[in-house]
């Protein structure tokens, strides 16, 4: 396993990390900030630092009791960006020290849906990311000798996190990690549903229903395929100023 100390990479045995997470021990409880254990990768996994994180409605909706597949205890966040600390075995995607956007939906670029061009819902690790485990059937987090459950399969409300290398996607290093973190929901949701699934055409008119982050990002991506006239509705006045 290589390991990232500051702008070295140096070859160190497994370790376990101890830092701080918001833990969700029950359905409709308040986050809890616990100090975990964050297990080392495995085969094909990568532990990443999380330095930013944003919340998402999904992340309040399995919190709430309302998910299905709402496991408890875990941690939750799927909206982050950090740097990779360390790889396991066959990682080849990433490295210590690059830049990433953890992925709830991943690309194996090998199952039948990541080879549609209809489709990029990847089921390569569906059965485990829904379990709450890796996919290998266990947990990367443990907190007062019990596991806790990964969620979306990334679990950004925790200072460090493991995700398949599957999961994981390198960034420019520029890019300001504050805010490509929206990447890994909001902005993507609003923006794929103008291109991919709309098929949004220049000169359209569009309409906009909330100008929450997923309504901000249909707005950017009516614009950016030229729509004629984009019209937004909200009860929020000071929301107009974002969207314009």
């Amino acid at each position: 396993m290589y390991r990232c100390l500051g702008t070295t990479i140096e070859f160190l045995p497994f370790q376990i990390i101890r830092c701080q997470a918001a833990v969700a021990w029950e359905a409709k409880k308040p986050l809890s900030v616990e100090q975990i254990e964050v297990h080392p990768p495995k085969s094909h996994e990568v532990r990443i630092k999380i330095l930013y994180t944003a919340v998402c409605h999904t992340d309040a909706y399995t919190l709430g009791g309302l998910d299905p597949e709402g496991i408890f205890p875990s941690i939750l966040g799927h909206e982050g960006a950090g740097i990779v600390e360390s790889v396991g075995e066959g990682v080849t995607n990433v490295k210590p020290g690059d830049h990433v956007i953890p992925l709830y939906t991943p690309q194996c670029k090998e199952c039948d849906f990541c080879k549609n061009p209809k489709t990029n819902l990847c089921q390569k690790i569906r059965a485990t990311q829904g379990r709450g485990v890796m996919p290998d059937g266990t947990a990367r987090f443990s907190c007062k000798g019990k596991t806790l459950y990964h969620f979306m399969g990334c679990s950004t409300f925790s200072e460090y996190t493991v995700v398949a290398d599957i999961s994981v996607c390198k960034i420019n290093d520029k890019a300001p990690l504050d805010k490509v973190c929206l990447l890994g929901c909001g902005i993507s949701t609003g923006y794929g549903a103008v291109i991919n699934n709309c098929k949004v055409e220049k000169g359209s008119t569009v309409a906009v229903w909330g100008l929450g982050a997923v309504g901000l990002a249909v707005v950017m991506g009516a614009k950016a395929v030229g729509a004629k006239q984009i019209v937004a509705i909200d009860k929020h006045e000071d929301k107009f100023k974002r969207g314009k």
